[in-house]
């Protein structure tokens, strides 16, 4: 897993919209780059609400809200749709970027051992560094712990 101050790995990685979006390209602005596990699950839609509803407030900070997932494009585009989420979701069914931020892990579900996406959220500053890492959020909790360390 990765580390404050460590460089955020770069990615580009195909938008809602199916427009490349890299990590490089939000240079200049903070960016909570969220790590989960699958569009329309409770936990998920929980969490990505969360941020739909916290927006205006991460907009007025300057801060980028990014999700990831594993989802193609198009589930994408039917979960923003179905929830008004109005950030970034990207589409990583090649595990590019979830590999590379080391969230890909062996995790129990339902009693069995398999591999998946830690739900994990990174801070990264101006710079491209990582300035804080949350592992295993709460999906309820994570936007407005964000909002709360961002003061």
């Amino acid at each position: 897993m990765l580390e404050k101050g460590m460089k955020a790995p770069d990615f580009t990685l195909p938008d809602k919209d199916g427009n490349m979006v890299s990590l490089g390209d939000l240079a200049g602005r903070k960016v909570v780059l969220y790590f989960y596990p699958k569009d329309n699950t409770p936990g998920c839609t929980r969490q990505a609400c969360a941020f739909a509803g916290a927006y205006e407030a991460f907009k007025n900070k300057n801060v980028q809200v990014v999700g990831i997932s594993r989802d193609s494009v198009a589930s994408h585009v039917r979960f923003a749709e179905k929830y008004g989420l109005p950030f970034i979701l990207l589409s990583d069914p090649e595990r590019q970027a979830i590999e590379a931020y080391g969230v890909w892990q062996e995790k129990m579900n339902y009693g069995k051992t398999m591999m998946g996406v830690v739900r994990t959220t990174f801070i990264i500053d101006e710079n491209g560094f990582i300035e804080k890492v949350m592992p295993k959020v709460k999906p309820d909790t994570n936007a407005a712990e964000i909002l709360e360390y961002l003061g």
